[in-house]
């Protein structure tokens, strides 16, 4: 004969069945006295042969305090304090549970198959504005054309995620000034050490410009939070 569940007293059948605390238990019944979350054999603790959260076990008390204004209000308090900790708890155990499910293999390719379709798609904007600007004068143009495009096995990851926006049209003659230090990671990049100043820029987009360190006499591209309009 089936025994009686702990908490509903219906039967509980061996596949659905948990035995601890002296009782049988439903999986769904298995659950915290005050807050009524899930608990398995794990995070439960009990007290006096009912289980209880780790937020919600009956604490000791050794002492009888009275009642007073004053040790109600501390109580309450304690109480508000409880909850708040219990809720960060609670938000904090759905997030890792969500990265759990994000790192699965299916998830690592499909996170690596956008990071490449970005970079695919900031690399089309760059060779763009950089083919629009070595472009030559309209009688030399047809004489041009047939000139071989710029490899597009290059790409250009950009510090912070890429965004699709508008190519900015060349700088002119205006100059910039680093703010920091950069070490270049890439081939045609331009280490920075601040206060160098940066000439013949272009603005790429809103993460990347291209332009001459004037101490190095190197060109390249070089990060646009690094630098300021003079």
């Amino acid at each position: 004969m089936n025994p009686p569940c702990g908490r509903c007293n219906k039967a509980v059948y061996p596949t659905e069945k948990i035995n601890c605390l002296d009782k049988y238990w439903h999986k769904g019944c298995f659950s915290c006295e005050v807050c009524k979350m899930a608990l398995s054999m794990n995070n439960y603790k009990g007290f006096e042969k009912k289980p209880y959260c780790s937020m919600h076990y009956p604490k000791t008390s050794f002492t009888i305090v009275t009642d007073t204004p004053e040790n109600l209000r501390l109580k309450q308090q304690t109480m508000l304090n409880s909850q708040a900790l219990y809720k960060e708890d609670f938000e904090k155990s759905k997030g890792k549970g969500f990265s759990v499910v994000a790192d699965t293999p299916e998830m690592q390719r499909v996170k690596k198959t956008q990071d490449q379709i970005s970079n695919i798609k900031y690399h089309e904007e760059f060779e763009k504005s950089k083919f629009r600007s070595d472009a030559p004068p309209p009688e030399n143009r047809q004489v041009n054309e047939q000139e071989q495009p710029p490899n597009p096995q290059k790409c250009y990851p950009p510090p912070g995620p890429v965004r699709s926006a508008a190519v900015a049209p060349p700088s002119g003659g205006r100059r910039y000034q680093a703010l920091y230090s950069y070490a270049a990671t890439e081939a045609d990049e331009v280490s920075l050490e601040e206060g160098d100043l940066i000439l013949d820029v272009e603005q790429i987009d809103e993460g990347w410009m291209y332009g001459r360190n004037q101490r190095t006499g190197q060109r390249g591209m070089l990060p646009a939070n690094y630098v300021q309009l003079i």
